[in-house]
C-alpha cells in the first residue's frame, strides 16, 4: 500500500485534468486488446497466456475474446516458441511473444538477436521482423539471483532491436501500442512490481489512438539544480527522492527515459545544460550499464562543458541478487541513495 501511494503522488500526466485511474496491468491488457482488434495479424503467444490469463494476468480475458488462433499457450520452451514467433513475423504476422520473465528469455537470445535483430540488415531490407518480446524485467521480490536481473543494458547493446522500459500506466499503454505497430523487433521490458500500481491518466491516454513514439523521453518533474535520469521502476525512486529534496529547497529534474534504444540523448543534454549536474539511477548492475552509456554520451557531447561536477551513477549492487529479505533492499537503489548522491554532487549537507 505504501508503494502504491507513493507512485500515485508522484506521477505526472500528458496534460489536462486527471480523469481516471488505470493500473499498469490494465494499461498493457487494453493496449494489446485494442491492437488485436485493429490488426488481425497481431497475436499473443507464451506460457500460460491463454486459458490461465497469463502468469501475472496481463492477458486476462484475451483468450476468451480472441480464441485459440490469436492467443496461444506454449510449452515451457523459450527457445522453441521465440523461434516460432520470429518466423511468424518474417512471414508477415505481428506476434507478441511473452516471456514469463526476461530471465528465462536467455534461452531465446539466439532468436531475439541473431534472427530477430539482424534479419532486416542481412536481407538487405527485404525481410522485416515486426515482433514484440515482452514480459517482466529486473528485480521483483523474494525471487533471488536467477530471477532478478535487469536486461536493459543487455538488449540495448544490440543494433536492430528497439528497447522500451516503461514506468507508468501511460507509458505502458502508449508504448505498447507503438511497439506492436513498429516494423522492427521491440524488446518491451516491464516490471512485475509495477503491474498492480494505479496511475491517474487523462481521457487522451484512454483513447484507442493514443501512441507514445519510441525513443522519446518524458520530463516527469521539472527542476533546475540537478538532472536525475532513470527508467522503469527507478523513475518512482527518483520522484520520491525529488519530493524529499524539494522540501529542502533543491529542485531536481526527473527524466523518464521510456526507451533505452533509441535513447533520447537530446532531452538529457538539454536538461544537463540547464541544471549543470547529472545523476543516473537504475536497478541494473553498474558495469556497462545504461547509466554508463549515458555518462559516455554526455562526455562526448556539448553538455560536458556545462557540468559543474562529475556525473554520478546510482545502480544496483554489483552482486547477484540475494534471497535474504533484509539484503534485498540493500542491493537496489533506494530514495535515500538518490538523496545522498544529489547532496554529494551539489556539495550540500
Amino acid at each position: 500500500m505504501g508503494a502504491t501511494n507513493k507512485c500515485q503522488r508522484s506521477i505526472s500526466t500528458a496534460g489536462g485534468p486527471l480523469r481516471v485511474q488505470l493500473t499498469v496491468r490494465d494499461a498493457l491488457n487494453s493496449a494489446m486488446d485494442e491492437e488485436m482488434e485493429r490488426d488481425e495479424s497481431v497475436f499473443l503467444m507464451g506460457e500460460e497466456v491463454a486459458q490461465y490469463d497469463g502468469a501475472y494476468k496481463i492477458s486476462r480475458g484475451l483468450w476468451k475474446k480472441w480464441g485459440d488462433k490469436r492467443v496461444i499457450d506454449t510449452p515451457i520452451t523459450e527457445y522453441g516458441f521465440a523461434g516460432i514467433a520470429v518466423g511468424a513475423a518474417m512471414a508477415g504476422l505481428r506476434p507478441i511473444c511473452e516471456f514469463m520473465t526476461f530471465n528465462f528469455a536467455m534461452q531465446a537470445c539466439d532468436h531475439i538477436i541473431n534472427s530477430g535483430a539482424k534479419t532486416f540488415y542481412m536481407s538487405a531490407g527485404n525481410v522485416a521482423v515486426p515482433i514484440v518480446f515482452r514480459g517482466p524485467n529486473g528485480a521483483a521480490a523474494g525471487v533471488a539471483a536467477q530471477h532478478s536481473q535487469c536486461y536493459g543494458a543487455w538488449y540495448s547493446h544490440c543494433p536492430g532491436l528497439k528497447v522500451v522500459s516503461p514506468y507508468s500506466a501511460e507509458d505502458c499503454r502508449g508504448l505498447m501500442k507503438a511497439a506492436i505497430r513498429d516494423p522492427d523487433p521491440v524488446v518491451f521490458l516491464e516490471n512485475e512490481l509495477m503491474y498492480g500500481i494505479p496511475f491517474e491518466v487523462t481521457d487522451e491516454v484512454k483513447s484507442k489512438d493514443f501512441l507514445i513514439p519510441l525513443g522519446k523521453a518524458k520530463i516527469e518533474r521539472p527542476g533546475d539544480r540537478v538532472t536525475l535520469v532513470s527508467h522503469s521502476k527507478s523513475v518512482g525512486t527518483c520522484l520520491d527522492a525529488a519530493k524529499e529534496l524539494s522540501a529542502q529547497g533543491v529542485e531536481c529534474e526527473v527524466i523518464n527515459l521510456r526507451s533505452l534504444r533509441p535513447l533520447d540523448e537530446e532531452s538529457i543534454i538539454r536538461s544537463v545544460m540547464k541544471t549543470n549536474h547529472l545523476i543516473t539511477v537504475e536497478g541494473g548492475w553498474p558495469q556497462s550499464g545504461v547509466g554508463a552509456e549515458i555518462c559516455a554520451r554526455i562526455i562526448e557531447s556539448p553538455a560536458f562543458d556545462y557540468l559543474d561536477a562529475p556525473v554520478v551513477r546510482v545502480t544496483g549492487a554489483d552482486v547477484p541478487m540475494p534471497y535474504t529479505k533484509s539484503l534485498e533492499p540493500l542491493s537496489l537503489p533506494q530514495p535515500s541513495d538518490v538523496v545522498l548522491a544529489v547532496k554529494k554532487v551539489l556539495n550540500i549537507q
